[in-house]
C-alpha cells in the first residue's frame, strides 16, 4: 500500500469497513444494527487509546518494549491515587483484562476451541462496558460517559435468539472491526477512528430514508454551515449548535480550526438518546477530550440546558434543526414569558417550531458572534405568527442574509432549505439575499455540494454585493415595504434560460417557407393537370 495514495487507501478502508457492517449483521436490518457497529468501534477505540497513553508514559521513562495490554490485571493494580489521576485524564479507567484486544482474544480462543456457544462473551462485554462507564462516576466526565453504552445491548435478540447465536454475533462484530486496519495508534489513529465513524454514519444515513436525515448532515453542508459561522476568524472561544445531532456540525470547526482554534470548547445538546450518545462517542473519536465538550441530553425548546444557560454568549452558532417540528408554542404558559422569546412578542406556532429554534439561538449570541442557521423555506415567507417574528428579526437589524441552497442535497429527502445568517452587530441595515441554488455536483441518489461550490457561496456571502440573478442587498426598509417576506425567490430574479427568438426573422423564415410552399403546390397542380390531360386522350 505504500505506493498508494491516501485517498486510495482512504477508499479501500472505506470499501472494507462498509463490507464488515454488512457482512456480519446477516439478517438485522442496517439501521438497527449501527448502535453495535459504532459501538464496538468505539469500545476498540477507547481501549487502543487507554493501552497506548500507559504505555507511552513507561517507554518514554525507559521502560522499553512495556505494553499494558500484556499485563494481568494483578500486575497491572495501580494505588488509588493513580487510579483517580488516570480518570481525571482520559475520562475512564479500564483494567487490561477488559481491553478491547483481550476480550477478542479470549473470545476468539473459545471459538478456535469450540466453546464459544457456552462461553461468556455476551456477559463479559456487558459488563466490561458498564465498568468503563462506572469508573467516570464521582469524576468530572461522569456525565459525558454516562450511558455512552445503553444501546449496546447484549442480551438482544436482535443479535439472535440464543446465547450461542448471540456470542456468534458478537465475535464476528469483534472479528470485523478488531480486523481494521486503522494504522499505528496516536494522532493519525486518532484520524482514522473518527474518519471510520464519519464514514459509517453517513452509509447508515444515506441508506435509511427519511430517518437518516434526522441524526446526521452531510459533511460538506456542515462545512458550508460552519465556515458561514466562523466568519473568517482562525480563533473562538466556544461553538454551540442547539440541535447537534450526531456532532458533525461542531466537528467541522475542528476540523477547519484545529482543536487548538476553540479555546473553551463544543457545546450541544440534543433530544434523542440514541443520537445523543453518537454525538458523544463521535467528539471523542475525534480526538476531542470529555473536558472540552460538553453535550446535554433534552429539548432545547422548552428545556434549555441549565450548564449551557450559564455560560457565557456563544461565539459561533451552527445547527440545522428539525424542519416544522411541533412543540408546545403557545399552549404553554410559561413559554410566553421565556427571554428567550419574548422579546419578538409572540410565540412561533406550535406546528412550526422554526423561528423558535432562531430566536434560541438568537438570544445566546454573543455580540460579535454569527450564527448559521438551516431554516424551512417557508418560515420565510408564512404569515401570522411567523411575520411578526420575522419583523422583530428585521427591525432590529439581527438578520445578515438569506442563502437559499440546491434541492436533494440531504438524506431522505429532496426539499430545498435556507440558511439563515444572523448578527448581533452588523454592517449594513441590509439583507443579502442568495440563490445558490445551482452551485452543487450532480449525483444518484443526491446531489451534494463540491469544495468548489462551497467556496463560491461562502464568497458571494462575504462580498455582500448583487449580482444578477444570484445575489440581491435588500435595505431592512424594502422588507418591511414587503411584509416582510424573506424568501429568496421574491428578492433575486432568476435568470430567464429560454431560447431568444428573432421576431422578424422567423417571419422572414415563415414567409419563405409559404411562398415555398405555393410554388411546390403550383407545380403539383400542374402535374395533376398534365396527367388528367393525358387521360383525356387516352
Amino acid at each position: 500500500m505504500a505506493d498508494k495514495t491516501h485517498d486510495q487507501q482512504r477508499a479501500e478502508l472505506h470499501r472494507a469497513i462498509w463490507g464488515i457492517a454488512d457482512d456480519v449483521r446477516g439478517s438485522v436490518d442496517a439501521w438497527d444494527f449501527k448502535q453495535y457497529v459504532l459501538g464496538m468501534l468505539f469500545y476498540r477505540y477507547l481501549s487502543e487509546d487507554f493501552d497506548y497513553y500507559i504505555s507511552r508514559d513507561e517507554i518514554e521513562a525507559g521502560n522499553a518494549g512495556f505494553s499494558y495490554a500484556d499485563l494481568s490485571d494483578g500486575d497491572a493494580e495501580m494505588d488509588p491515587e493513580e487510579v483517580e489521576d488516570l480518570v481525571r485524564e482520559k475520562g475512564c479507567f479500564i483494567k487490561p483484562s477488559q481491553l478491547f484486544c483481550n476480550v477478542w482474544k479470549s473470545a476468539r480462543k473459545a471459538a478456535d476451541e469450540g466453546r464459544l456457544a457456552e462461553s461468556d462473551l455476551n456477559t463479559t462485554l456487558s459488563n466490561t462496558l458498564s465498568a468503563i462507564e462506572r469508573s467516570s462516576v464521582g469524576f468530572p466526565s461522569e456525565e459525558d460517559f454516562k450511558g455512552l453504552f445503553d444501546d449496546f445491548d447484549t442480551s438482544s435478540k436482535r443479535l439472535g435468539n440464543s446465547v450461542a447465536a448471540r456470542n456468534k454475533t458478537l465475535l464476528a462484530l469483534m472479528d470485523g472491526i478488531g480486523g481494521m486496519d486503522l494504522g499505528d495508534f496516536g494522532e493519525r489513529r486518532i484520524d482514522a477512528f473518527g474518519d471510520a465513524y464519519e464514514f459509517l454514519m453517513t452509509m447508515y444515513a444515506s441508506n435509511a430514508g427519511k430517518s437518516g436525515g434526522e441524526f446526521f448532515t452531510p459533511q460538506e453542508v456542515s462545512r458550508l454551515l460552519m465556515l458561514i459561522a466562523l466568519d473568517g476568524r482562525d480563533h473562538v472561544n466556544k461553538v454551540y449548535d442547539p440541535a447537534c445531532g450526531s456532532g458533525g456540525i461542531l466537528l467541522q470547526a475542528a476540523k477547519i480550526l484545529g482543536n487548538e482554534g476553540v479555546s473553551e470548547g463544543y457545546f450541544g445538546q440534543e433530544i434523542n438518546l440514541t443520537t445523543y450518545n453518537l454525538c458523544r462517542i463521535n467528539m471523542m473519536l475525534h480526538g476531542i477530550n470529555y473536558d472540552k465538550f460538553d453535550i446535554a441530553l433534552g429539548d432545547t425548546l422548552t428545556d434549555p440546558s441549565e450548564r449551557h444557560w450559564d455560560e457565557e454568549p456563544f461565539q459561533v452558532i451552527a445547527a440545522n434543526p428539525p424542519y416544522s417540528l411541533k412543540w408546545a408554542g403557545d399552549t404553554s404558559a410559561t413559554l410566553v414569558d421565556d427571554p428567550r422569546y419574548s422579546p419578538a412578542g409572540v410565540l412561533a406556532p406550535k406546528n412550526n417550531a422554526d423561528l423558535a429554534f432562531v430566536m434560541h439561538s438568537l438570544s445566546w449570541l454573543a455580540n460579535d458572534g454569527v450564527a448559521a442557521m438551516l431554516t424551512f423555506p417557508g418560515a420565510l415567507y408564512r404569515q401570522g405568527a411567523e411575520q411578526r417574528i420575522r419583523k422583530y428579526l428585521v427591525d432590529n437589524d439581527f438578520v445578515d442574509a438569506v442563502i437559499q441552497l440546491p434541492k436533494n442535497i440531504f438524506f431522505g429527502t429532496s426539499i430545498t432549505t435556507c440558511i439563515l445568517v444572523m448578527r448581533r452587530t452588523k454592517r449594513d441595515h441590509s439583507v443579502l439575499f442568495v440563490d445558490a441554488s445551482k452551485y452543487f455536483v450532480p449525483g444518484s441518489p443526491q446531489n451534494s455540494l463540491g469544495e468548489d461550490n462551497i467556496q463560491q457561496i461562502v464568497r458571494i456571502w462575504r462580498e455582500r454585493a448583487d449580482v444578477d440573478h444570484v445575489a440581491k442587498l435588500v435595505t431592512n426598509e424594502e422588507l418591511a415595504e414587503a411584509k416582510y417576506r424573506m424568501s429568496v425567490s421574491a428578492w433575486v430574479e432568476p435568470e430567464d434560460t429560454r431560447e431568444r427568438v428573432d421576431i422578424r426573422k422567423l417571419n422572414a423564415e415563415i414567409a419563405e417557407i409559404v411562398a415555398r410552399e405555393a410554388e411546390l403546390r403550383a407545380r403539383v397542380d400542374a402535374i395533376v393537370a398534365e396527367l388528367e390531360a393525358d387521360d383525356e386522350q387516352a
